[in-house]
Parts: C-alpha cells; sequence; structure tokens
C-alpha cells in the first residue's frame, strides 16, 4: 500500500464501512449481552512529513493491561454522547489532548474482547504541536510509529499462547524496540482491512 495522506485517509475511511473489519480475540465477546462499552482514540498526527499514529504505554501499577501498549481510552460514561465522546474524553484525562484538538473522521468495527469488553476505536486526526500532559497514573510514555509501518502486512505478525487453558492467538507489531500486540494491533490490522 503507498503511503497514505491525509486526504487519501479521508476518501478511504469515507467510502469503506466499519462493518468491513470484524476481528476481535478470536471470536470471544461476540455472544455477550453483558460487555463493558469502551472507546479508544486512534490518534493520527498530521506531520507534514508523514502521518504519525500515537500511542501510550500503561504503567506497570494498573490493575488492568499493565506495562502494554495501547490506545488511549476506556468504559463509556452514562453522560457520554457515544463512542466519540468516551474517546475524546479518556484521551483528554489521560494525556491532555483538547478534544477541540482533535478531527474525528471514522469507527472501525467493534473489536470484542475476551475480558468481557466490547471497544469502538474511533479515528481522529490531530495535527502537531500535541502539546502533551500525560497522567503519570496511566501513562508511563507516548510514542508515535509512521502509518505507512503501521498499514504494512509484512509487520503484521501472528502468534499464540495458552491463556486459562485455551490456545488464543493474535498479533504483534514491533517497531524499534516497542511490542503492539492483542486488542491495540488487532486495531491496526482492521483499519489496514478497511482501507487497503
Amino acid at each position: 500500500m503507498r503511503e497514505l495522506d491525509v486526504a487519501a485517509l479521508r476518501e478511504r475511511l469515507r467510502r469503506t464501512p466499519a462493518a468491513s473489519a470484524v476481528y476481535g480475540d478470536d471470536g470471544a465477546g461476540r455472544e455477550r449481552t453483558d460487555a463493558t462499552v469502551a472507546a479508544v482514540l486512534v490518534p493520527v498526527i498530521t506531520h507534514a512529513g508523514g502521518l504519525t499514529v500515537l500511542f501510550t504505554r500503561r504503567t506497570a501499577h494498573l490493575k488492568h493491561h499493565s506495562g502494554q501498549v495501547s490506545f488511549p481510552g476506556g468504559r463509556a460514561e452514562p453522560d457520554d454522547a457515544g463512542p466519540e465522546a468516551t474517546a475524546l474524553r479518556e484521551t483528554e484525562e489521560e494525556l491532555g489532548l483538547a478534544r477541540a484538538r482533535v478531527e474525528v473522521l471514522a469507527r472501525l468495527a467493534e473489536y470484542f474482547k475476551g475480558a468481557g469488553f466490547r471497544v469502538t476505536p474511533v479515528i481522529g486526526l490531530v495535527p502537531p504541536p500535541l502539546e502533551l500532559l500525560p497522567d503519570a497514573r496511566e501513562v508511563d510514555e507516548v510514542f508515535e510509529v509512521p502509518l505507512a509501518f503501521l498499514l504494512d502486512p509484512r509487520n503484521h505478525r501472528r502468534e499464540a499462547r495458552e491463556l486459562r487453558g485455551t490456545q488464543v492467538a493474535y498479533y504483534v507489531i514491533e517497531h524499534e524496540g516497542r511490542v503492539i500486540w492483542g486488542a491495540t494491533a488487532g486495531m491496526i490490522v482492521n483499519l489496514y482491512k478497511m482501507i487497503s
């Protein structure tokens, strides 16, 4: 896939329905009616030299997914108007990125996690400079990866491990010593499938 600019990304997301991507944690959770509703922001940073995607690495002391690479986001609150509102609120809380700085482009298909979450990824454009204020209680590191690298299927590796007596497969994407895996990598693969 050739490197996308903002106009090409907008066009591909506009013409492709989110339902075209269906990958989740190996079929987990789709039948659950009690899944926790959540949303994440997939922040695409519009640098003049090319688009990047912003990630966080969660602090080691957190109860869930400690030390993992993720997108900013979290559980929906009753006052949230929808997934976009959840993703923007959570991003502002975690990173200090004002909602007004994000241009929401599209939603990806819901991602069902075996841990009982139904997550809606929301794609948003963010112009630099970022001027972030990460919440040190939740975020250990903030970094960017070129969108072109993430959308190259040669960088999508499939691995498996045993979890609670069951063999579970998941995607892994490595970039400059950082490992993006599980739901976050699966959402990237969904984005690739949606716009390729």
